[in-house]
């Protein structure tokens, strides 16, 4: 299957990326999409015979429990709804506590990596095979950033991804970005693990940038494609031709769009350039059905993500092993990209705030309270709070969000509760102030 040259589709750009030249395919996040009223700009490139290949975020397929099936049917819709030869997903976890670790149930609101041991393997392969049978079309699975790593791994990066694929036959979305950003956060070899993957799995490859602060990379993908990500396309591209290339950029959108379009092309001219042998589909995998994993091996693997979790959102103290300086910095980045998320989802918010009072009231909101419920039940939640904490000192600002909050929280569910209760009556007074 051949995609060729792509990018990824975003509502700020769809405009331009509609009339890109040279753009075979695009990748929609697959939780933005509703199948019944797909954009406009999705529907056109459709009908120009443009490939859309949705990519999903939410589905967790490294934690400790099976996949929701829920989710694994939304995913499989839009798959349908879009036409597309496959869907994709991550090899990382964003949730977990829950009824097996006997804790509260708690969402990193990103994408955390799975330990690289023998557990999460077995886990990891049973959940992909679950994936694999409820969706419509093959399922490809991506490599993703770290910022810190899991004591006591026991495989490399290559190593865990071939016997995923040896396993269970998944196909590989490689991020060259990612590999990157593990080489200068983790000390891994790009080459080595190029070295190591069953490169005829490969379904695509994502391009992004980032930047380094204080020796740390940040895969942002809110910055420009950096030579030494190029590199490490380079460096694959000489290994093996992939079916597909695609640059990814989520945010802070250059002024001249123009620039989306030259570093297009020079993510296919790296291609190009590599002249590796043209990537192959693997061959159907026969193996005999693998015995399912046993309760035991989810539970110590969810004990160690609800712990590691917990640290990162709760406040709790890092599990031994870690490095503890790195996960204050992943703290504070999944609380950061928690509040951008939540602006994007509920932009009245900062607008009634101020962008700059919006960003240190949710940040302080979410050191003392972690997501559970997605984003936009954060985004109630964070208002919730402001208001029954009367941490809104300007009175109309107060008057607006309340009103925000009560136009969107609805009679139901939460008629019933104290909070709506007080926060209706909180309404009533300020509307006779």
């Amino acid at each position: 299957m051949e995609l060729g040259t792509g990018i990824g589709w975003r509502p700020e750009i769809a405009e331009a990326v509609e009339g890109m030249r040279g753009i075979d395919w695009v990748e929609a996040v697959a939780e933005n999409l509703c199948p019944g009223h797909l954009p406009d700009s999705l529907l056109r490139l459709r009908e120009r015979g443009v490939t859309v290949v949705p990519h999903g975020v939410s589905l967790g397929l490294g934690g400790a429990e099976r996949p929701d099936e829920r989710r694994l049917a939304d995913l499989a819709a839009r798959a349908e709804a879009l036409g597309s030869p496959l869907v994709t997903e991550h090899i990382a976890f964003v949730r977990a506590g829950g009824e097996r670790t006997a804790s509260r149930p708690l969402e990193a609101g990103h994408l955390l990596p799975v330990p690289r041991t023998r557990d999460a393997l077995d886990v990891l392969c049973e959940n992909v095979r679950i994936a694999q049978d409820a969706l419509p079309v093959p399922l490809a699975v991506e490599n993703i950033a770290a910022l810190f790593g899991w004591p006591g791994e026991e495989l490399t990066e290559g190593q865990f991804l071939y016997e995923l694929v040896e396993r269970t036959g998944v196909r590989l979305l490689i991020d060259v970005a990612n590999l990157h950003t593990n080489h200068v956060n983790r000390g891994e070899d790009p080459a080595k693990a190029l070295a190591e993957l069953p490169v005829e799995a490969i379904a695509y490859v994502h391009v992004a940038g980032g930047f380094e602060r204080d020796g740390v990379w940040h895969d942002s993908h809110a910055h420009p494609v950096p030579p030494a990500v190029l590199d490490v396309l380079a460096e694959l591209a000489s290994r093996v031709t992939p079916p597909g290339v695609l640059l990814e950029r989520d945010d802070n959108f250059p002024d001249d769009l123009g620039e989306l379009a030259r570093e297009v092309d020079t993510i296919r001219e790296t291609v190009a350039a590599g002249a590796g042998p043209r990537a192959q589909a693997p061959a159907p995998r026969t193996a005999a059905p693998a015995d399912p994993v046993d309760d035991a091996t989810r539970q110590r693997l969810a004990l160690g993500q609800a712990a590691l979790l917990s640290a990162l959102v709760a406040g709790t103290p890092a599990p031994e092993g870690f490095d503890r300086a790195r996960l204050a910095v992943q703290s504070r980045a999944l609380a950061g990209k928690r509040a951008d998320v939540v602006a994007k989802v509920a932009p009245e918010l900062p607008a009634l705030l101020g962008a700059s009072t919006y960003r240190e009231l949710f940040l302080g909101y979410a050191r003392r309270r972690p997501m559970a419920g997605g984003y936009r039940q954060d985004a109630l939640d964070f208002a919730e709070e402001l208001l029954l904490g009367q941490r809104i000192r300007d009175a109309g600002a107060r008057r607006a969000v309340t009103d925000w909050w009560l136009d969107r929280s609805g009679p139901k569910p939460l008629s019933g509760r104290p909070v709506a209760r007080a926060l209706r009556s909180a309404a009533f007074a300020l509307r006779r102030g």
